[in-house]
């Protein structure tokens, strides 16, 4: 598990998101599975996860392990794929000139999601990293899983970084490994979302389009 930081100025608020059918509109992990050939099997381990009915950090890592042997240059035609959000420019642009600022933080991996969150201007986010050897994955996550409590903590870390009230937090999901954020923040957001976050989210967005978020936060686009 790792970070990427760009600044410590002080904000007036603080949005994080997921990223695999938040941020983007993909599950990465199934596109890497593509590479490998076993994108059904992890399609349906990352749908039990979503709903909940198994450990994320366990079922991460039957997915992982089915990725073993694919090899690293794999990841610049991957990251090609993996498609923005509508209204993910739109809402970052609007709380970053607000004075907020934008995490993200994800169960994927930062070897496909950094090149995205530089490209999109997000100031902070945090995700796994692929153990590989050799030029090709072991089938292993390196270091620590970035799991549901540790997304919680991520959101009260980036919020004492930047001196924002956890009141002042808004966290933005779509499956159960972002209900503990959700929970932590001050006011939860389901997006793209399966039941049970809906129904445990503050408030439940109806379109796919991110910009949404904004009046939430009383901002324009």
């Amino acid at each position: 598990m790792a970070h990427i930081e760009k600044n410590d100025e002080i904000a007036r608020f603080l949005v994080v998101l997921d990223a695999d059918s938040t941020l983007i509109q993909n599950e990465a992990i199934e596109l890497l599975a593509e590479e490998a050939g076993t994108r059904e099997q992890v399609a349906e381990v990352t749908e039990r996860a979503m709903r909940g009915e198994l450990d994320f950090a366990a079922s991460l890592r039957e997915r992982v392990a089915t990725l073993r042997g694919v090899d690293v240059s794999v990841f610049p035609r991957v990251t090609k794929r993996m498609l923005p959000t509508e209204g993910v420019e739109t809402l970052i642009s609007g709380v970053q000139r607000a004075g907020g600022r934008v995490g993200v933080v994800s169960g994927g991996f930062h070897e496909l999601l950094d090149p995205v969150a530089e490209a999109l201007g997000v100031d902070v986010w945090r995700a796994n990293r692929l153990a590989a050897e050799g030029g090709a994955l072991t089938g292993a996550v390196d270091g620590d899983i970035v799991d549901a409590e540790t997304k919680a903590q991520t959101l009260k870390e980036w919020a004492e970084r930047f001196r924002v009230p956890v009141h002042r937090t808004i966290a933005i999901g779509d499956g159960a490994n972002d209900l503990r954020m959700m929970a932590v923040a001050g006011l939860s957001v389901a997006f793209n979302a399966k039941p049970a976050v809906r129904a445990a989210a503050d408030v439940a967005l109806q379109r796919t389009d991110l910009s949404d978020v904004l009046p939430l936060l009383g901002l324009r686009g």
